[in-house]
């Protein structure tokens, strides 16, 4: 791109905008872990098929709830002997991850004592996240451009002058403006081996809000000043 050079007839301020805001998640993430233990490695199958099958059942109930489910990665494997004879097996552990994103929040707090209440079943998250297409980026990328537009008002008006047109606007170098920044995730840890133990109460979890910034390189020609 080829740039307009300042010259005394039209000088030129270049700014810097940033755009910051904290706003509740819209999407939480959860990592869950069945497994299952056992000497003949067909049962710890059967027992791992099942439970998979119950967990993924208890999420596809919650309907529209749940934006994404996948599978993240299968696991079955020897445990040997401490003193091992050979290829002695001591028993056999299984273990299936699954990832689920949900979109309603309001049912974070009934799924997850729910799921962690199961045999053999472990609960990791919630991570907080924005929707891709979330409002709150484009509402950043605005609030970029005002403050941008702002200071180079200041500059000109400390020159006695005012803002002739814009020549550029830019991403100031970050990945990409609004991307979320230092809005972090509030990790939860469950474990249970208990089956049966009743129903689990909710559980109050407060979902930890995000901070979204988008920052702006902007330049402007001003009207000569009377220096």
């Amino acid at each position: 791109m080829t740039h307009a050079h300042p010259t005394p007839q039209a000088p030129q301020v270049t700014v810097r905008g940033e755009g910051r805001l904290e706003v509740d998640p819209e999407l939480a993430r959860l990592w869950i872990a069945v497994s299952a233990r056992g000497a003949d490695r067909s049962a710890v199958l059967a027992d791992l098929t099942r439970r998979n099958a119950e967990v993924l059942d208890l999420l596809r109930a919650r309907g529209t709830a749940v934006g994404a489910l996948e599978t993240g990665s299968f696991s079955i494997a020897p445990e040997q002997s401490r003193r091992p004879r050979g290829e002695q097996v001591r028993a056999y552990r299984g273990r299936v991850r699954i990832g689920v994103e949900l979109t309603d929040l309001t049912v974070l707090g009934e799924l997850v004592p729910q799921l962690a209440d199961r045999d053999q079943t472990e609960v990791e998250g919630p991570w907080w996240e924005l929707r891709p297409d979330s409002q709150a980026y484009a509402e950043a990328r605005r609030l970029a451009v005002t403050e941008a537009v702002r200071r180079a008002r200041a500059y000109a008006e400390a020159l006695g002058t005012s803002l002739g047109s814009l020549l550029e606007l830019s991403d100031a170098g970050l990945p990409e403006a609004g991307v979320p920044r230092a809005g972090g995730f509030a990790p939860m840890l469950a474990s249970f081996a208990e089956e049966g133990a009743g129903g689990a109460p909710p559980l109050d979890l407060e979902p930890q809000r995000r901070t979204v910034t988008a920052e702006v390189i902007a330049r402007f020609t001003m009207l000569p000043p009377a220096l």
